[in-house]
């Protein structure tokens, strides 16, 4: 059985083109799938914010190597019962965390949820 696919939330340019309204720059937390993973397609712009629910629960981000033949996994981040955590350092499209263009997110339990947040194009110019 193949990964899950993360949707990825667009985040808002500095001046957006439509007013803000109620809503529209929330962030939405999905569960992450524990038997076969979660995963996304990396331009480089991500941040990935992990939220964990109750008990301590572990999160794997599996990476490529790079052009040097350099890993650089993150194997069972241990989470705690109500913590919150970010990762973006890797996220680049030459090296570090792609697989096929992809990163790869598998929980230990359900209770661990992410949201994957896309920068901007050309964003902070």
């Amino acid at each position: 059985m193949a990964a899950t696919v993360i949707t990825v939330q667009q985040l808002l340019s500095p001046f957006p083109v439509t007013p803000l309204t109620a809503n529209s720059a929330d962030i939405v937390f999905t569960a992450l799938t524990v038997t076969e993973g979660d995963e996304f397609t990396c331009t480089g712009r991500e941040v990935i914010l992990i939220k964990n629910g109750t008990g301590t629960n572990t999160l794997t981000i599996s990476s490529a190597d790079d052009e040097k033949g350099r890993a650089e996994d993150i194997t069972s981040y241990s989470l705690a019962a109500g913590d919150f955590a970010m990762f973006s350092q890797g996220l680049t499209n030459s090296q570090g965390w792609k697989t096929a263009g992809k990163i790869k997110l598998t929980p230990s339990s359900a209770e661990i949820t992410c949201a994957v947040l896309r920068l901007p194009t050309g964003y902070p110019n």
